[in-house]
């Protein structure tokens, strides 16, 4: 029997039930409202933005980007790709998770606005997340980070460009293969095996594209040279087994992996910071991220 979530993370699903329509029923634009307007909620659920020294609207390799520095900010740099299916989620919905990860790691986050399904298919998303972190790379260290899809995107661009450390937050990394935990939580736990189902065949209609490694990162037959990676899954999460896999995958390929799975825990949690469970994990994940950039 698959373990309950934990009474606050059940209460959420069934306010989030209410307040936001499944994408598959509801369409992109309103899903990607709803989104947005769930992300400013109250702060005890999503937090604050933290203090920085700026943070700003910028353009990097033609693409809109938002640029987070802390006061004294270190060498080296993180992009951010926001989660969301690759349909959903902007660098608006996801301003307090990226400036946790600068306010945090102390190096500054360039959170990437790019281009989403099902008006631009893969690989539009994904080259726009590349050329971003090549051009950031150009300049010195760069690591990635992600969440869900932002996950997934920051999984595929590790292994493209140059980084010296990747951040996946309950990544999407198989887009082929529905293992156990897309029937134990296929419904009542925030992202569904339907809305899933949906995402996928949005990104990527072609099956035999979404099989290839450059959207179902598990299906690489070469992850031997990848950056080292923290991974975090949620207990109660149809995705939580493709990213259990991954991390699997990477340490039998003898790379470096920092793993936890956050017990009751939902999809989506690292998004509620008034939660001492998403405080942790990007806490934990953003210090790691700044060991590997010194």
């Amino acid at each position: 029997m698959a373990p309950r979530a934990s009474l606050k993370f059940r209460l959420i699903a069934i306010v989030a039930r209410f307040m936001m329509s499944p994408v598959e029923k509801a369409g992109a634009v309103k899903a990607r409202a709803d989104l947005l307007k769930s992300s400013t909620g109250p702060a005890f659920l999503t937090g604050k933005r933290p203090s920085l020294a700026s943070v700003t609207d910028d353009k990097i390799a033609g693409i809109p980007v938002r640029r987070y520095l802390r006061k004294s900010a270190k060498l080296g740099r993180i992009a951010f790709f926001h989660g969301g299916g690759w349909m959903l989620g902007s660098i608006e919905s996801h301003d307090y998770l990226a400036a946790t990860i600068a306010a945090t790691s102390g190096h500054e986050v360039v959170s990437v606005e790019y281009r989403l399904a099902p008006e631009h298919p893969f690989p539009a998303g994904l080259e726009d997340c590349i050329a971003v972190t090549r051009a950031l790379a150009a300049m010195g260290k760069v690591a990635v980070a992600g969440d869900s899809a932002g996950g997934n995107l920051a999984a595929v661009v590790a292994k493209e460009v140059p980084v010296v450390a990747q951040f996946l937050m309950y990544p999407v990394t198989d887009s082929t293969h529905e293992l156990p935990s897309y029937e134990d939580y296929a419904t009542g736990h925030l992202l569904t095996r339907d809305t899933m189902r949906h995402f996928h065949l949005s990104y990527a209609p072609d099956p035999a594209t979404r099989a290839t490694a450059r959207i179902s990162p598990l299906r690489n037959q070469n992850l031997d040279q990848s950056a080292p990676a923290f991974i975090s899954v949620a207990q109660r999460d149809v995705l939580r087994d493709e990213g259990v896999a991954y991390a699997n995958r990477l340490r039998d390929a003898g790379v470096e992996v920092m793993f936890q799975e956050v017990p009751g825990a939902l999809h989506g949690f690292a998004s509620l910071l008034g939660l001492r469970e998403a405080r942790a994990t990007v806490r934990n994940g953003s210090e790691w991220l700044a060991s590997k950039l010194v």
